[in-house]
Formats: C-alpha cells, structure tokens, sequence
C-alpha cells in the first residue's frame, strides 16, 4: 500500500459518505441567507432533507450555460458566492466570460493531494507553468504544492527559452502544467544544449495526457500524472501510483466532494460504469455548489485503488457532454465562435475544428462567406486570438460547404494514440 496524503483517504466509502452528508445541511443552512441564486434552487427542498444520494438527486443540475447566464444577469458570480467568504481573496475571469472566486483557504482547490499522490514531497520545487494571469489554474496549483511544502517557480505560460533557463538554474524536481507544455520544454532544452534532468515528476492538467506521451516522458526520466480539475470545483480527481512507479487505472475522487455520474441533458444518475456527465456538489463556503454540470464525461469504476485510497475511481475525462472544448487548458465555448461571427458580418457560418499537431493541440475554424463576399482571414484570425485567449488558423470554405447538424466546435483529437 502507497503512502496517502493523510488519513481522510483511507476511511471506509461509506464512512466518507456519511461524514458529508452529515455536513451538508448545515453547509447549506451557513450559505443560503449570501447565495439567492443557491436559496431559489432550493426553493422547495429543505437542507436538512438531503442526507442521501438519492434526496441529493431530487436537485436539478446546474450547468455551465445556465451558470454564464446568472452572472450575466446578476454579476460577478450570478449570486452563489457569499460576500463574506471573499474579502483578503481573488476574482478570476475563465473564458466563456464565467468568474471564479478563490476563496480563503490555504489550499482552496485541494491540489496538494494530487501531487502527494503524484510522488512529490515537501522541500521539492515545483515549476509551475499554468496561467497567473485573469484565470485561476495558476494560482490553485501554487496554493496546493505550497499546502504540501514545496517552493514553487511561477513560470507562468509563454516564454519558452527564458522558462528552459530558470528550470537549468533553478533545478526543480516538479513540474507542474498542460501535459504538451513540459515535452516542448525539454524539447527546447535539448535544442540549446540546457539540462533539464533535475525534472522527476510532474502533475498535470488542463487537456489530455495521452499514452504516448506518457511513455515518452518516462523514458526521459520525468513520472508524469495527472488530475482533473475545474475552475469552479478544484481537483476534482487524481491518479495515484502503483509500487512500482506506475499509475493505477483510472481517478480518485478528491475529499469533501459529491461527485455523481448522471445522463448527458439530464438529472438522473447512471449506473456504475455507464458514461455520463460529471456532477459534482462541494463544500467549498467560498463557492457552495450544489450539483455543478461539469460538461465531462466520464464513468465510475469498480472496486477501490490497489494504492489503499478508498473513495470512488472515475475513468478520467471521456470527452465533452456539450460542445464547450478544452483546448491547451483553455476552455472555448460555441457563444465565443458566434461573437466571431458578429464581429465579421461578410462570413455566415462558422465551424472550430480541434485537432493535434504532433503534442500540440490546434485549432482551425472554417468559415463560410456570405454570398458574393471575400472575407479578411487575418482579420478573422485577429478575432478568435482575442475572443478565445488562443491562437488558431482560418479557413475559408465555400458556401454551403460545412455541414448542417448544429456543431459549432468539433474535437477530432484522438484520445487513444
């Protein structure tokens, strides 16, 4: 049995469960009079009557969209952060546009124990190479390798060579980023002659990790696993090693979540092992959500960890239950292709190919021009730059040409490679 973080991941299933619904109701009672938008969704059911899974699914789900129309509406946060749980903490802004409060906790996402279960320890150093800038990954993996002991290098994203450099200076033995951003890292390196070798472990997020790539990484020296994680919800989940080294199959689900598996488009849970979207309820006080759609898809697995951890295992993200694509970290939404379209009134139509170049994540949007026009690409590339945070190339495809089935962003990666 593998060391765990600390005793919490190691108590019987049913004894974690009971535990946070023991919690919730009084969770809810503290948040409803801050949280009108939470207090409506719970209009008709009291706290106290939701002791159990099955009263827990009596909620409807949250979803993403809906979460970006209150806040529209209602701003910053669509009225389920309590004001009180955010003096001394940060805003942040992820595309869509949809804001993110912090919250005040030493480690408010819980990433300190996906890089426990990661291999790396207290007096590591840690290059961080998320984002600090307007979104919260940055900042919700330097709290937790910071929660665990470790010095932590903000890198940030960008600036390949002067990152190489600091990693050679700095010898860190973590990493911590997109699972493509540490390959070109250490591809860079080897190109200017920089020893990268102090790298030992990385935990990784914000896109697919892909076997390949894994192995690549292990025969370079570098043990890389990843989590699951959201802006609204933290580490949601995280791969946990086996005594050799290797990762056990699928995620453990992190403490003080609910999470369930429920049909695409609905409330309803599915069966063990049957794939759905992610739903998740946490007991963040900065943020109380109450059955949040995460817009993944994923499946329970059976049995528990060989590593000793005991809560439920998910299979890792499966894809996307809606069109809402992550792409390099970043999540890009149809509304952000159809305010392309608004700026650019010679194109009709508009469909964002995701693919891969190599490691790389790539995008393509085709568009259609209206009738008789010639659209601007470089103009049009400006605009996907500026709305979506990333960059991608700009096709223009003949009228009528993109198919009629309602896709707005295709992902054509493929996950097995």
């Amino acid at each position: 049995m593998a060391p765990t973080f600390d005793d919490l991941e190691t108590r019987p299933l049913e004894a974690r469960e009971a535990d946070f619904f023991a919690r919730l109701p009084a969770f809810l009672n503290a948040a409803l009079p801050e949280t009108p938008a939470l207090h409506a969704r719970l209009a008709d059911i009291s706290p106290a009557q939701l002791t159990s899974r099955e009263a827990l699914a009596q909620v409807p789900v949250l979803r993403k969209a809906e979460l970006m129309d209150m806040q529209f509406a209602n701003p910053p946060f669509g009225g389920f952060a309590p004001a009180s749980q955010l003096a001394g903490g940060r805003i942040f802004m992820s595309p869509g546009p949809i804001w993110e409060p912090q919250g005040l906790a030493t480690d408010p996402a819980q990433a300190a124990r996906a890089f426990y279960a990661a291999g790396i320890r207290a007096g590591n150093t840690v290059h961080n190479a998320f984002s600090y800038h307007m979104t919260p990954g940055g900042f919700m993996l330097d709290h937790g390798a910071r929660a665990l002991g470790c010095s932590v290098f903000p890198a940030g994203t960008g600036n390949t060579d002067m990152q190489v450099d600091a990693a050679a200076a700095l010898r860190p033995e973590a990493f911590a980023g997109t699972p493509d951003f540490l390959k070109i890292l250490l591809d860079r390196a080897a190109e200017l002659g920089k020893d990268l070798s102090s790298f030992r472990h990385a935990l990784v997020t914000g896109g697919a990790l892909f076997p390949s790539l894994r192995d690549e990484y292990a025969a370079r020296g570098v043990s890389v696993f990843q989590c699951y994680a959201t802006a609204e919800l933290g580490v949601i989940a995280y791969e946990s090693a086996d005594l050799q080294g290797r990762p056990n199959p699928g995620m453990i689900v992190n403490e003080y979540l609910l999470l369930e598996i429920v049909r695409p488009g609905t409330d309803v849970p599915v069966a063990d092992g049957e794939v759905g979207e992610v739903v998740v309820t946490s007991l963040n006080p900065a943020y109380p959500m109450v059955r949040l759609g995460t817009g993944d898809l994923s499946a329970i697995l059976p049995g528990q960890s060989a590593c000793g951890r005991t809560n439920i295992r998910i299979s890792g993200w499966m894809g996307r239950a809606d069109q809402r694509t992550k792409v390099k970290g970043m999540f890009i939404d149809p509304k952000q292709v159809a305010d392309i379209l608004t700026r650019h009134s010679d194109v009709s139509r508009a469909r964002l190919i995701v693919g891969r170049d190599g490691a790389r994540d790539v995008m393509t949007l085709h568009v259609e021009p209206v009738h008789g026009a010639t659209p601007d690409s470089a103009g049009i590339e400006a605009s996907l730059r500026e709305i979506t945070k990333l960059g991608g190339n700009v096709h223009i495809v003949a009228s009528g040409s993109l198919p009629n089935d309602g896709k707005i962003i295709v992902d054509e990666r493929d996950y097995a490679g």
